[in-house]
């Protein structure tokens, strides 16, 4: 694997006396794409302002390719920034919005031409030099935006949001679109994003963040198969989260009913969180299931259906691609690979991890 580009060691950050990092740990590689994925407050966009100069660490230390970079100015950092709000400068052309830090840059005439055409390209809208920032879609403005901070030939890309003010679609043209620029370009994108399936679909590496806490880092299949909380297994999709107990290795009892299961070394008659992803859940007949119970919802969802299955207390969420009417009568399978077993969170510092009712 490529070396490490990034190092955040020990960063912890506050804002009026309140702790958003807290001794924050993370490496980064060269030509990675990484993604902060968390909600609101979690303290994702701390970490990228930091990385971008924009703000500076309580304590700990900032290496970017072996350097301490913890208290250089942003302009002498081999990084762009692209937020939400594009910050695309109105009374300026394409061109001259492309080339802004270029000139500054002082670089000759003829290869801020060259480059201009060449990111232009990049984004897919040639030939749009001369026209005005306000003749643009959101999407266009968000292409600018991105050519303008390739053209610097940053070795980071660190990305707030980008997509945030862009209808569904176009999110989705735009995800595919910077996939393939990282490919073309080579360079280490760092993304900030509260979109699960944004950051499903665009990641190499996701870093999941709650309460200025990394809870989980992985794979995008990682992340989603084997989440590492109850936290990361709430906030990556749906699931079925239900109290239960480890009874000994690989079985568990939930709703008062034994289940086999695949996790081994949690002990005997230990108290843990059982997570069951949706699709995971077998319905099948009444008989041949760990429990009966009715189908209460039903909702078409394009790819599947999702049900509401009520058994033994508890309101299951069911994906299937079958027609199961409200008001059935089924029985509930899960096989036991599917079952994922986790500690209850015992004491304060994990108290991230749980889940806010």
């Amino acid at each position: 694997m490529s070396k490490h580009l990034i190092d955040f060691i020990d960063i912890s950050k506050s804002y009026d006396g309140s702790l958003v990092l807290d001794e924050l740990n993370l490496y980064i590689r060269e030509n990675e794409f990484l993604t902060l994925l968390g909600p609101s407050g979690c303290g994702k966009t701390t970490t990228l302002r930091l990385l971008g100069g924009f703000e500076t660490p309580d304590q700990g230390r900032i290496l970017f390719d072996g350097e301490d970079i913890t208290n250089l100015p942003a302009n002498e950092r081999k990084l762009n920034t692209v937020f939400q709000k594009y910050s695309l400068f109105p009374h300026m052309s394409i061109a001259e919005n492309i080339a802004f830090g270029l000139k500054i840059s002082k670089k000759s005439k003829a290869y801020i031409n060259d480059k201009i055409k060449y990111a232009l390209k990049l984004v897919n809208l040639d030939g749009f030099e001369n026209r005005s920032v306000d003749s643009l879609s959101g999407g266009q403005q968000q292409r600018i935006a991105i050519a303008r901070a390739i053209v610097n030939e940053p070795k980071v890309l660190l990305l707030d949001e980008p997509l945030g003010a862009l209808d569904l679609k176009l999110r989705q043209n735009m995800q595919y679109e910077l996939m393939r620029l990282k490919e073309e370009l080579g360079i280490t994108f760092v993304y900030v994003t509260h979109d699960q399936e944004e950051a499903l679909t665009m990641s190499d590496t996701i870093v999941v963040m709650n309460q200025g806490y990394i809870q989980q880092i992985g794979t995008p299949e990682m992340i989603y198969n084997e989440p590492e909380n109850a936290f990361v297994a709430d906030f990556i999709g749906h699931s079925n989260i239900i109290d239960g107990v480890m009874l000994d290795d690989r079985l568990v009892e939930i709703l008062g009913v034994k289940m086999p299961c695949v996790d081994e070394g949690f002990g005997k008659n230990k108290p843990v969180d059982v997570v069951i992803r949706p699709e995971d859940v077998e319905l099948v007949d009444p008989a041949d299931g760990y429990m009966e119970g009715d189908v209460t919802s039903l909702i078409f969802k394009g790819v599947h259906y999702e049900l509401d299955v009520m058994a033994n207390g508890y309101e299951w969420l069911v994906h299937t691609t079958k027609h199961v009417p409200v008001g059935t009568h089924v029985g509930i399978r899960v096989t036991p690979f599917n079952i994922q077993i986790m500690h209850k969170p015992e004491s304060s510092d994990e108290k991230a991890v749980e889940i806010d009712e």
